[in-house]
Protein backbone atom coordinates (compact mmCIF):
# COMPACT_ATOMS: atom_id res chain seq x y z
CA UNK A 1 0.00 0.00 0.00
CA UNK A 2 1.36 3.00 -0.81
CA UNK A 3 2.21 5.69 1.42
CA UNK A 4 0.07 8.84 1.51
CA UNK A 5 2.22 11.98 0.40
CA UNK A 6 2.05 14.98 2.89
CA UNK A 7 -0.39 17.58 2.35
CA UNK A 8 0.90 21.16 0.41
CA UNK A 9 1.14 24.56 3.26
CA UNK A 10 -1.79 26.49 3.64
CA UNK A 11 -1.18 29.71 0.67
CA UNK A 12 -2.59 31.85 3.82
CA UNK A 13 0.77 30.75 5.38
CA UNK A 14 2.92 30.86 2.75
CA UNK A 15 1.53 34.53 1.97
CA UNK A 16 1.92 35.57 5.94
CA UNK A 17 5.62 34.08 5.21
CA UNK A 18 5.95 36.99 2.34
CA UNK A 19 4.30 39.45 3.74
CA UNK A 20 6.58 39.07 6.78
CA UNK A 21 9.68 38.65 4.82
CA UNK A 22 8.51 42.16 2.89
CA UNK A 23 8.05 43.91 6.28
CA UNK A 24 10.92 43.10 7.31
CA UNK A 25 13.05 44.05 4.40
CA UNK A 26 11.09 47.47 3.96
CA UNK A 27 11.62 47.64 7.79
CA UNK A 28 15.38 47.81 7.59
CA UNK A 29 15.63 49.70 4.26
CA UNK A 30 13.69 52.84 6.31
CA UNK A 31 16.14 52.06 9.05
CA UNK A 32 18.95 52.43 6.76
CA UNK A 33 17.59 55.49 4.64
CA UNK A 34 16.59 57.29 8.04
CA UNK A 35 20.33 56.86 9.62
CA UNK A 36 21.63 57.93 6.02
CA UNK A 37 19.67 61.33 6.45
CA UNK A 38 20.74 61.85 9.97
CA UNK A 39 24.11 61.23 9.11
CA UNK A 40 23.86 63.77 6.24
CA UNK A 41 22.17 66.69 8.54
CA UNK A 42 24.53 65.66 11.55
CA UNK A 43 25.70 69.34 11.91
CA UNK A 44 21.96 70.89 12.09
CA UNK A 45 20.81 68.08 14.89
CA UNK A 46 23.89 69.26 16.66
CA UNK A 47 23.11 72.71 16.70
CA UNK A 48 19.83 72.33 17.49
CA UNK A 49 20.92 69.90 20.48
CA UNK A 50 23.27 72.58 22.13
CA UNK A 51 20.09 75.14 21.49
CA UNK A 52 17.97 72.62 23.46
CA UNK A 53 21.03 72.36 25.94
CA UNK A 54 21.20 75.94 26.17
CA UNK A 55 17.31 76.25 26.52
CA UNK A 56 17.44 74.10 29.71
CA UNK A 57 20.81 75.90 31.25
CA UNK A 58 18.96 79.10 30.74
CA UNK A 59 15.54 78.07 31.91
CA UNK A 60 16.17 78.87 35.27
CA UNK A 61 17.39 82.04 35.08
CA UNK A 62 14.74 83.30 32.73
CA UNK A 63 12.75 82.06 34.91
CA UNK A 64 13.77 84.33 37.70
CA UNK A 65 13.31 87.12 36.08
CA UNK A 66 9.81 86.40 34.72
CA UNK A 67 8.50 85.56 38.57
CA UNK A 68 8.89 89.46 38.76
CA UNK A 69 6.39 90.47 36.09
CA UNK A 70 9.10 90.69 33.31
CA UNK A 71 7.82 89.85 29.96
CA UNK A 72 9.63 86.58 29.30
CA UNK A 73 11.02 88.25 26.10
CA UNK A 74 12.52 90.60 27.77
CA UNK A 75 13.51 88.30 30.34
CA UNK A 76 15.69 86.25 27.78
CA UNK A 77 17.34 89.09 26.53
CA UNK A 78 18.43 90.61 29.78
CA UNK A 79 19.93 87.21 30.32
CA UNK A 80 21.56 87.28 27.10
CA UNK A 81 22.85 90.64 27.85
CA UNK A 82 23.98 89.03 31.05
CA UNK A 83 25.71 86.70 29.29
CA UNK A 84 27.72 89.33 27.12
CA UNK A 85 28.55 91.54 29.76
CA UNK A 86 30.17 88.57 32.01
CA UNK A 87 32.40 88.06 28.83
CA UNK A 88 33.08 91.58 27.82
CA UNK A 89 34.16 92.05 31.88
CA UNK A 90 36.21 89.02 31.83
CA UNK A 91 37.94 90.53 28.99
CA UNK A 92 38.49 93.89 30.11
CA UNK A 93 39.66 92.52 33.39
CA UNK A 94 42.50 90.72 32.16
CA UNK A 95 43.67 92.19 29.05
CA UNK A 96 44.54 95.68 30.09
CA UNK A 97 47.02 94.26 32.79
CA UNK A 98 48.85 91.70 30.29
CA UNK A 99 49.02 94.92 27.98
CA UNK A 100 50.65 96.95 31.03
CA UNK A 101 52.50 93.99 31.89
CA UNK A 102 54.08 93.29 28.38
CA UNK A 103 55.16 96.82 27.94
CA UNK A 104 56.49 96.80 31.53
CA UNK A 105 58.36 93.76 30.38
CA UNK A 106 59.68 95.59 27.88
CA UNK A 107 61.29 98.64 29.43
CA UNK A 108 62.92 96.33 32.39
CA UNK A 109 64.60 93.75 30.00
CA UNK A 110 67.54 96.35 28.72
CA UNK A 111 67.91 96.54 33.14
CA UNK A 112 68.00 92.58 32.67
CA UNK A 113 70.42 92.27 30.43
CA UNK A 114 72.51 94.66 32.30
CA UNK A 115 72.22 92.63 35.13
CA UNK A 116 73.53 89.35 33.77
CA UNK A 117 76.65 91.12 31.94
CA UNK A 118 77.80 91.00 35.92
CA UNK A 119 78.25 87.35 35.41
CA UNK A 120 81.52 86.35 33.94
CA UNK A 121 80.37 83.38 32.01
CA UNK A 122 77.84 85.74 30.20
CA UNK A 123 80.08 88.45 29.29
CA UNK A 124 82.26 86.03 27.40
CA UNK A 125 79.03 84.79 25.80
CA UNK A 126 77.75 87.97 25.00
CA UNK A 127 80.79 89.20 23.66
CA UNK A 128 81.02 86.55 21.51
CA UNK A 129 77.92 86.43 20.11
CA UNK A 130 76.56 90.05 20.86
CA UNK A 131 73.71 88.61 23.27
CA UNK A 132 72.90 91.75 24.88
CA UNK A 133 72.65 93.84 21.56
CA UNK A 134 69.88 91.09 20.14
CA UNK A 135 68.00 91.03 23.28
CA UNK A 136 67.37 94.96 23.95
CA UNK A 137 66.58 94.94 19.89
CA UNK A 138 63.23 92.42 21.01
CA UNK A 139 62.59 93.98 24.09
CA UNK A 140 61.95 96.99 22.01
CA UNK A 141 60.09 95.20 19.50
CA UNK A 142 57.37 93.75 22.54
CA UNK A 143 54.58 96.03 21.87
CA UNK A 144 54.83 95.99 18.04
CA UNK A 145 54.55 92.44 18.33
CA UNK A 146 51.46 92.71 20.83
CA UNK A 147 49.97 94.91 17.87
CA UNK A 148 50.99 92.21 15.60
CA UNK A 149 48.97 89.82 17.87
CA UNK A 150 45.93 91.58 17.74
CA UNK A 151 45.95 91.94 13.94
CA UNK A 152 46.35 87.95 13.33
CA UNK A 153 43.73 87.73 16.21
CA UNK A 154 41.54 90.26 13.60
CA UNK A 155 42.26 87.98 10.93
CA UNK A 156 41.19 84.66 12.57
CA UNK A 157 38.27 86.34 13.47
CA UNK A 158 37.41 86.76 10.24
CA UNK A 159 38.44 83.08 9.22
CA UNK A 160 36.10 82.25 11.42
CA UNK A 161 33.26 83.98 10.28
CA UNK A 162 31.03 80.63 9.81
CA UNK A 163 31.68 79.76 13.77
CA UNK A 164 30.24 83.25 14.21
CA UNK A 165 27.22 82.43 12.02
CA UNK A 166 26.28 78.76 13.83
CA UNK A 167 26.54 80.94 17.13
CA UNK A 168 23.93 83.33 15.91
CA UNK A 169 21.74 80.22 14.65
CA UNK A 170 22.47 79.10 18.03
CA UNK A 171 21.22 81.49 20.15
CA UNK A 172 18.50 82.46 18.17
CA UNK A 173 17.05 79.25 18.18
CA UNK A 174 17.64 79.20 21.83
CA UNK A 175 16.07 82.26 22.38
CA UNK A 176 12.76 80.71 20.53
CA UNK A 177 12.83 77.41 22.67
CA UNK A 178 13.00 79.66 25.86
CA UNK A 179 9.92 81.94 24.39
CA UNK A 180 7.70 78.89 23.55
CA UNK A 181 9.40 75.68 24.00
CA UNK A 182 7.01 75.18 27.05
CA UNK A 183 3.76 75.65 25.05
CA UNK A 184 5.58 72.77 22.82
CA UNK A 185 6.07 70.31 25.21
CA UNK A 186 2.32 70.69 26.19
CA UNK A 187 1.18 70.54 22.89
CA UNK A 188 3.86 67.01 22.60
CA UNK A 189 2.60 66.26 26.14
CA UNK A 190 -1.24 66.67 25.00
CA UNK A 191 -1.25 64.50 21.87
CA UNK A 192 -0.20 61.05 24.05
CA UNK A 193 -3.53 61.42 25.72
CA UNK A 194 -4.42 61.90 29.39
CA UNK A 195 -3.35 58.68 30.64
CA UNK A 196 0.25 59.13 30.25
CA UNK A 197 0.27 63.31 30.14
CA UNK A 198 1.18 63.01 34.24
CA UNK A 199 3.81 60.97 33.94
CA UNK A 200 5.46 62.20 31.07
CA UNK A 201 5.09 65.93 32.48
CA UNK A 202 6.78 64.76 35.75
CA UNK A 203 9.41 63.03 33.53
CA UNK A 204 10.15 66.22 31.67
CA UNK A 205 10.19 68.26 35.00
CA UNK A 206 12.46 65.78 36.80
CA UNK A 207 15.05 66.11 33.75
CA UNK A 208 14.67 69.96 33.47
CA UNK A 209 15.97 70.26 36.77
CA UNK A 210 18.27 68.13 36.61
CA UNK A 211 20.06 69.51 33.96
CA UNK A 212 19.71 73.14 36.10
CA UNK A 213 21.22 71.73 38.88
CA UNK A 214 23.99 70.86 36.52
CA UNK A 215 24.91 74.12 35.52
CA UNK A 216 24.45 75.56 39.08
CA UNK A 217 27.12 72.80 40.15
CA UNK A 218 29.96 73.92 37.62
CA UNK A 219 29.12 77.23 38.58
CA UNK A 220 30.15 75.99 42.34
CA UNK A 221 32.91 74.16 41.47
CA UNK A 222 34.01 76.91 38.87
CA UNK A 223 34.21 79.64 41.98
CA UNK A 224 36.05 76.67 43.87
CA UNK A 225 38.96 77.21 41.36
CA UNK A 226 38.87 80.67 41.15
CA UNK A 227 39.11 80.72 45.11
CA UNK A 228 42.15 78.56 45.05
CA UNK A 229 44.23 80.32 42.55
CA UNK A 230 43.19 83.59 44.39
CA UNK A 231 45.15 82.44 47.30
CA UNK A 232 47.72 80.48 45.73
CA UNK A 233 48.53 83.51 43.47
CA UNK A 234 48.37 85.77 46.70
CA UNK A 235 50.64 83.52 48.96
CA UNK A 236 53.48 83.87 46.24
CA UNK A 237 52.71 87.51 46.08
CA UNK A 238 51.83 87.47 42.65
CA UNK A 239 50.45 90.27 40.62
CA UNK A 240 47.00 90.53 39.09
CA UNK A 241 45.67 87.87 41.46
CA UNK A 242 42.27 88.72 41.22
CA UNK A 243 41.67 88.85 37.33
CA UNK A 244 43.40 85.49 36.99
CA UNK A 245 41.55 83.94 39.46
CA UNK A 246 38.94 84.75 37.40
CA UNK A 247 40.33 83.64 34.13
CA UNK A 248 40.52 80.34 35.98
CA UNK A 249 36.69 80.45 36.94
CA UNK A 250 35.71 81.40 33.82
CA UNK A 251 37.73 79.06 31.92
CA UNK A 252 37.10 76.50 34.67
CA UNK A 253 33.22 76.39 33.04
CA UNK A 254 34.64 74.44 30.13
CA UNK A 255 35.80 70.71 30.47
CA UNK A 256 38.92 69.03 29.38
CA UNK A 257 40.85 71.81 27.77
CA UNK A 258 39.60 75.48 30.01
CA UNK A 259 41.34 74.83 33.32
CA UNK A 260 43.96 73.80 31.31
CA UNK A 261 44.74 77.12 29.16
CA UNK A 262 44.43 79.42 32.26
CA UNK A 263 46.84 77.29 34.19
CA UNK A 264 49.47 77.74 31.42
CA UNK A 265 48.82 81.61 31.26
CA UNK A 266 49.23 81.99 34.86
CA UNK A 267 52.23 79.52 35.16
CA UNK A 268 54.15 81.96 32.40
CA UNK A 269 52.73 85.18 34.80
CA UNK A 270 54.14 83.18 37.84
CA UNK A 271 57.59 82.50 35.39
CA UNK A 272 57.77 87.06 35.16
CA UNK A 273 57.35 87.24 38.60
CA UNK A 274 59.54 85.07 40.24
CA UNK A 275 61.19 81.68 38.53
CA UNK A 276 61.44 79.28 39.11
CA UNK A 277 59.71 79.30 42.80
CA UNK A 278 56.19 81.09 42.25
CA UNK A 279 56.16 78.93 39.22
CA UNK A 280 56.70 75.44 40.51
CA UNK A 281 54.85 76.18 43.66
CA UNK A 282 52.06 76.55 41.19
CA UNK A 283 52.42 73.61 38.60
CA UNK A 284 51.94 71.82 42.15
CA UNK A 285 49.25 73.68 43.15
CA UNK A 286 47.40 73.28 40.05
CA UNK A 287 47.92 70.00 39.09
CA UNK A 288 46.68 68.52 42.59
CA UNK A 289 43.82 70.33 42.48
CA UNK A 290 42.78 69.11 39.00
CA UNK A 291 43.11 65.70 40.15
CA UNK A 292 40.87 66.25 43.50
CA UNK A 293 38.57 68.55 41.08
CA UNK A 294 38.41 66.10 38.51
CA UNK A 295 38.16 62.77 41.06
CA UNK A 296 36.55 64.51 44.40
CA UNK A 297 35.02 67.54 43.96
CA UNK A 298 33.05 66.78 41.09
CA UNK A 299 31.41 63.72 41.88
CA UNK A 300 30.29 65.16 44.69
CA UNK A 301 29.14 68.00 44.20
CA UNK A 302 27.05 66.52 40.80
CA UNK A 303 25.85 63.72 43.25
CA UNK A 304 23.83 66.58 45.84
CA UNK A 305 22.87 69.11 42.16
CA UNK A 306 22.17 66.34 39.49
CA UNK A 307 21.65 62.83 41.80
CA UNK A 308 24.03 61.29 39.68
CA UNK A 309 26.20 58.71 41.48
CA UNK A 310 30.02 59.76 41.38
CA UNK A 311 31.39 56.52 39.53
CA UNK A 312 28.67 57.25 37.13
CA UNK A 313 29.88 60.68 36.74
CA UNK A 314 33.36 59.91 36.04
CA UNK A 315 32.41 57.29 33.51
CA UNK A 316 29.53 59.62 31.69
CA UNK A 317 32.20 62.27 31.29
CA UNK A 318 35.24 59.71 29.94
CA UNK A 319 32.76 58.59 26.99
CA UNK A 320 31.33 61.98 26.38
CA UNK A 321 34.69 63.17 25.54
CA UNK A 322 35.45 60.18 23.86
CA UNK A 323 32.79 60.48 21.17
CA UNK A 324 32.18 64.37 21.35
CA UNK A 325 35.56 65.66 22.81
CA UNK A 326 34.64 68.85 24.79
CA UNK A 327 30.59 69.27 23.48
CA UNK A 328 30.51 65.51 24.69
CA UNK A 329 32.30 66.42 28.32
CA UNK A 330 29.99 69.08 29.02
CA UNK A 331 26.73 67.43 28.08
CA UNK A 332 27.77 64.00 29.39
CA UNK A 333 26.21 64.42 32.80
CA UNK A 334 22.67 66.29 32.07
CA UNK A 335 22.83 63.47 29.71
CA UNK A 336 23.50 60.72 32.05
CA UNK A 337 21.13 62.02 34.72
CA UNK A 338 18.20 61.94 32.09
CA UNK A 339 18.69 57.95 31.27
CA UNK A 340 18.95 57.37 34.59
CA UNK A 341 15.67 59.39 35.05
CA UNK A 342 13.87 57.64 32.26
CA UNK A 343 14.95 54.34 33.48
CA UNK A 344 13.65 54.53 36.90
CA UNK A 345 10.41 55.67 35.50
CA UNK A 346 10.44 52.77 33.12
CA UNK A 347 11.15 50.16 36.06
CA UNK A 348 8.72 52.01 38.06
CA UNK A 349 5.99 52.69 35.15
CA UNK A 350 6.72 48.28 35.09
CA UNK A 351 7.69 48.51 31.48
CA UNK A 352 11.07 46.80 31.98
CA UNK A 353 10.16 45.61 35.63
CA UNK A 354 10.21 42.12 36.46
CA UNK A 355 6.77 41.03 36.44
CA UNK A 356 5.37 37.51 37.60
CA UNK A 357 2.22 35.49 37.01
CA UNK A 358 -0.22 35.26 39.77
CA UNK A 359 -2.03 32.41 40.51
CA UNK A 360 -5.32 33.58 38.18
CA UNK A 361 -3.12 33.62 35.37
CA UNK A 362 -2.22 37.49 35.37
CA UNK A 363 0.98 39.23 35.09
CA UNK A 364 1.64 41.53 38.34
CA UNK A 365 4.46 43.64 38.54
CA UNK A 366 7.06 43.17 41.40
CA UNK A 367 7.91 46.62 43.44
CA UNK A 368 11.23 47.62 42.83
CA UNK A 369 13.86 45.85 45.05
CA UNK A 370 11.15 42.60 45.89
CA UNK A 371 12.67 38.93 44.98
CA UNK A 372 9.68 37.05 42.83
CA UNK A 373 8.03 33.97 44.92
CA UNK A 374 9.14 30.46 45.12
CA UNK A 375 7.37 28.05 42.41
CA UNK A 376 4.50 26.44 43.65
CA UNK A 377 4.95 22.46 43.05
CA UNK A 378 2.17 20.56 42.06
CA UNK A 379 0.51 18.36 45.02
CA UNK A 380 0.73 14.93 43.39
CA UNK A 381 -2.55 12.77 43.16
Amino acid sequence: MMATPPPPPPRSAAALSTRTIARIFFTVAGLGILLAVIYEVRSVLLLVFIAIFLAVALGPAVDFFVKRRIPRALAILLVYLGILGGIVGVGLLIVPPVVSQVEQLSTDIPGYVSDLRQNNTFRDYDNRYNLSAKLNKQAASLPSRLGDAVGALQSVTVGVFAVVIQLVTVLTMTFFLLLDGGKLIDFALRMRGRSSEARLRKLTQDIYRSTAGYVAGNLVISVIAGFTTFLTLEILAVPFAVPLSVLMAFLDLVPLVGATIAGVVIGLVTAFTDFPTATIVWLVVFVVYQQVENNVLQPLVYKRTVSVSPILVIVSILIGSSLLGVLGALVAIPVAAGLQIVLKDLWQDGTIAPTVTSPEGASVVLPPGAEPPPPVTAAPY
